[in-house]
């Protein structure tokens, strides 16, 4: 069986332009809501239509913050290889693929599927301080340590 090899830089570009689009798209979505409710003329629903649309807007502030936070948050991970599992890891094991970083998802990158993860989470907290070779079980799924890059 060939092994693939995965670039570390790549993932963390990838993931980091993925968070640079969702502040776009958000950015340009909480323009065009606000340039909406300003056009919304006077009629009987006026003020609880506004209103509907100002809940809007202060949700989408706050996933832009979020989603801000996550942007600064990825400056902060390593990009250098690692053998010992710490943020900035990527790491393979026998069920799956994790981006220790921040807490984006799955995601697709040229064809395979991986998991963004925050060093928060219970599966990061588990694998901490692991190297190639190492396995763990959390909720009843046993997972081998592959490769640690």
């Amino acid at each position: 069986m060939e092994k693939i090899v995965f670039v570390k830089s790549d993932i963390r570009h990838y993931v980091k332009t993925v968070i640079s689009e969702k502040i776009e798209k958000l950015k340009n979505f909480i323009e065009f809501t606000l340039e909406a409710s300003r056009d919304i003329k006077k009629t009987p629903k006026y003020d609880s239509m506004r209103e509907e649309m100002q809940e809007e807007i202060y949700q989408m502030q706050r996933q832009l913050g979020a989603l801000n936070d996550l942007k600064r948050n990825m400056s902060k991970v390593l990009n250098t290889p690692t053998e010992k599992i710490q943020l900035g890891s990527l790491v393979i094991t026998n069920k799956a693929r994790f981006y220790i970083s921040v807490s984006l998802g799955e995601f697709f990158f040229e064809g395979d599927r991986f998991y963004a993860i925050s060093p928060e989470s219970p599966m990061a907290k588990k694998m901490m301080g692991m190297k190639s070779g190492d396995a763990f079980t959390l909720n009843n799924i046993y997972q081998e340590i592959v490769e640690v890059i």
